[in-house]
C-alpha cells in the first residue's frame, strides 16, 4: 500500500510508517513493512548507504571472534543469516573461504580449533564448507605469507557489496509500494492527532522544498545519529545510548593472486582481514577507534593508516606501507553501549526500543550489523504490526533481492537449480555471454555481478555497444548511468563511482569530475532538477566521502 496525499494540500502525505534513515536497517525495515501491505516512506538526509553502511569490510559472517566474548546468541543468529542472505542475492554476495595463519605467540591452536568447531556447527550449513587445518609450508595458499607461519585454519563466510545491498533493499521497498526520499531531512517530528506529524526538508540541490508526512508510527534507524534525532526531533528521551567506533580500511595493490581471504591476529588482540577487491587490489581493514561524537564525515587518521600497514606486514612477505594505499575510508559504527572495557569487545548485537506514548509509537534501532539487518528488520516489522493492528506474516526469509533470482532464472531455461550461489552466477555470466556476445568481458562481468537478472534493464533494447549511448569514461556508457538516475536514487558522481559501483577506483581525478558532470548534465535533461539547483552548495559531506586518498 502507498503512502496517499490528501486532497487540500499535496505537500501533505499519509502513511502508516515513517522510516528515517537510508543505511541498511532503514531500508530492510521499510522493505519488510511494505511487503507486509504497510504504507511507507522512507526519508534519508544524504545518498542511501552514505555513511556506516557502505563503509563495512563488506563481510557476511557470524563474527568468529565474538566467541571469545561469548556471544553465542548472536554469532549463532548471525550465521543462521548468513546463507539466507547468500542465496537472496548471489550476484552481491558470494560465499568467500578465509585462511587463519596461526602465531604461537598469540591465541593458541587449541583455542582455534574449538572455535572454529563451535563455528561449524552454531548454524546449518547447506553450501558453505566447514574448517579444516592447512599446512602453509609449501602450499599456494601461504605464499604470500612470510617463512615462519607453517601452519593455519581454513573456514568459511562470505561477501557482500554493502552499498548495493541498501539499493537493492530500497528498490524492493519501492517496488512494494513504498516511497524513498533521498537528501531529504527530517526537522520535526511531534505527536498530535493520534500520530506523528513530521516536517521534511529536500536539501538544496534537490530543490530545497518542505512537505510534512503524517504517519501513525516512527522508526528511528538513523545509525550513528539515532539518539540525536531521539532528542532532538522527537523529545523523546531513552534509557540506552550509543558507544560510537570508527572502523577504517584502506585499499592497496593486489597482495596475492587467489580468491581467498585473510584474517590475521594482532598482538593488542584485535584481528585484521585482508580480502581480494576489485580484481586489482586487496581491502585491509578495520581499526577500532572510539570518538565522543559523529563527524560529517569519518576520515581515516595516519596512525590508522599504519597499523594497519603494520599488522599486515606482520605476515604478508610483501611489505605495505603507506605510500602503496590508493583509498581509504572510514565509517562510524553505532554500537549499543553495554560497558565493555574496550572497543573491540562492545556487542554488536541490536536493540529494538520502542516508546509508545499515547499510542504513538516510536521505535528506535540501537546497534546492528550488516549480517543480521534481515533479522532485525523482520522482528521489528512483528512488533510494529502488532502495535498497529495489522496482521501480515514475515516473508522476507525466503524471498530474493532485485536481481537475485538468478537460480529461478537458470531453471527456466535448462530445468536445473545450481547447486549453490557460486555456481548459480558462473552459469549466469555463460548464458549472459552467449545473449550478449557483443559486450565487453570486463563490462558483462561487472554488470552480471552488479545487476544479476536486472541487467535486462540495463542494456534494454541495445543490439550493439553503439546502442548502449556513449562512453566517455572507460566502462561507464550511457544506458547504465541513466539506469542509475531513474532507478537507484544516483544524483551524483560520488553516488555512482563508490556506492552504485567502485569505478572510482579504477578512475583517473580528471574521469571523476568527468562523471559529474555527466550525472549533472542527464539529471537536468531527465528533467530531475533544474539546472540552477546544481549551482548551490552540495550536501556537506556527501562528495567527499569516498574521494581516494592522497598520500604525501
Amino acid at each position: 500500500m502507498s503512502a496517499t496525499h490528501t486532497q487540500t494540500n499535496p505537500n501533505v502525505a499519509d502513511c502508516a510508517v515513517l522510516v528515517v534513515g537510508g543505511g541498511i536497517n532503514g531500508v530492510g525495515i521499510a522493505r519488510d513493512l511494505a511487503g507486509r501491505g504497510l504504507s511507507v516512506i522512507l526519508a534519508e538526509k544524504d545518498d542511501l548507504a552514505s555513511h556506516t553502511s557502505s563503509s563495512s569490510t563488506k563481510l557476511i559472517h557470524g563474527g568468529l571472534r565474538y566467541l571469545e566474548h561469548r556471544e553465542f546468541g548472536l554469532v549463532r543468529k548471525a550465521l543462521q543469516e548468513r546463507e539466507t542472505l547468500l542465496r537472496s542475492a548471489p550476484h552481491i554476495m558470494r560465499p568467500l573461504r578465509f585462511v587463519l595463519p596461526h602465531d604461537d605467540h598469540l591465541r593458541p591452536a587449541w583455542m582455534i580449533r574449538l572455535g572454529l568447531f563451535l563455528y561449524d556447527h552454531l548454524a546449518t550449513r547447506e553450501f558453505l564448507p566447514g574448517s579444516r587445518g592447512l599446512k602453509l609450508q609449501g602450499h599456494p595458499l601461504g605464499a604470500p605469507l612470510k617463512a615462519g607461519y607453517t601452519q593455519g585454519f581454513v573456514y568459511s563466510d562470505g561477501w557482500v557489496d554493502d552499498a548495493r545491498l541498501v539499493v537493492l533493499n530500497a528498490q524492493d521497498a519501492q517496488a512494494r509500494g513504498a516511497q524513498v526520499l533521498t537528501r531529504t531531512r527530517v526537522v520535526s517530528a511531534v505527536r498530535e492527532h493520534g500520530g506523528w506529524t513530521v516536517q521534511l526538508q529536500q536539501s538544496p540541490e534537490q530543490g530545497g522544498a518542505s512537505r510534512t508526512v503524517r504517519c501513525r508510527a516512527l522508526v528511528n534507524a538513523a545509525g550513528p545519529w539515532a539518539a540525536q534525532f531521539l532528542n532532538d526531533c522527537t523529545g523523546v528521551r531513552s534509557a540506552h545510548s550509543l558507544r560510537l567506533v570508527k572502523g577504517s580500511h584502506i585499499v592497496v595493490p593486489r597482495l596475492f593472486d587467489h580468491q581467498h581471504a585473510y584474517i590475521f591476529q594482532a598482538p593488542d588482540g584485535r584481528i585484521v582481514f585482508a580480502i581480494p577487491y576489485e580484481q586489482r587490489f586487496t581491502l585491509i581493514g578495520t581499526t577500532d577507534v572510539e570518538i565522543p561524537s559523529v563527524p560529517d564525515q569519518a576520515r581515516i587518521a595516519e596512525d590508522e593508516v599504519r597499523y594497519l600497514c603494520e599488522q599486515a606486514s606482520r605476515y604478508f612477505k610483501q611489505p605495505v606501507l603507506p605510500g602503496h594505499v590508493c583509498w581509504s575510508y572510514a565509517g562510524v559504527r553505532p554500537l549499543l553501549e553495554d560497558a565493555s572495557a574496550n572497543a573491540s569487545a562492545v556487542t554488536r548485537d541490536y536493540l529494538l526500543e520502542t516508546d509508545g506514548a499515547s499510542g504513538t509509537p516510536v521505535m528506535t534501532v540501537w546497534g546492528g550489523k550488516i549480517t543480521t539487518y534481515r533479522k532485525l528488520a523482520e522482528q521489528a516489522a512483528d512488533q510494529l504490526c502488532g502495535l498497529l493492528g495489522h496482521t501480515a506474516r514475515a516473508w522476507t526469509a525466503h524471498s530474493t533481492l532485485p536481481g537475485g533470482d538468478v537460480a529461478a532464472r537458470l531453471a527456466q531455461h535448462t530445468g536445473r537449480r545450481p547447486t549453490g550461489p557460486d555456481q548459480g552466477m558462473q552459469a549466469w555470466v555463460a548464458r549472459l555471454q552467449a545473449q550478449w556476445p557483443w559486450l565487453p568481458a570486463p563490462v558483462l562481468q561487472r554488470w552480471a555481478h552488479t545487476y544479476g537478472t536486472a541487467i535486462d534493464q540495463v542494456v534494454g533494447k541495445a543490439r550493439s555497444l553503439s546502442e548502449l549511448g556513449p562512453t566517455e569514461v572507460p566502462g561507464l556508457y550511457q544506458a547504465e548511468l541513466r539506469h542509475l538516475v531513474r532507478h537507484e536514487w544516483a544524483r551524483h558522481g560520488d553516488d555512482v563511482l563508490w556506492r552504485r559501483t567502485k569505478l572510482g577506483l579504477h578512475l583517473t581525478p580528471s574521469q571523476r569530475a568527468l562523471v559529474q558532470e555527466l550525472v549533472e548534465d542527464l539529471l537536468v535533461s531527465e528533467g530531475v532538477v533544474q539546472r540552477q539547483q546544481l549551482l548551490g552548495e552540495l550536501v556537506p559531506g556527501v562528495e567527499v566521502h569516498h574521494r581516494p586518498r592522497q598520500l604525501v
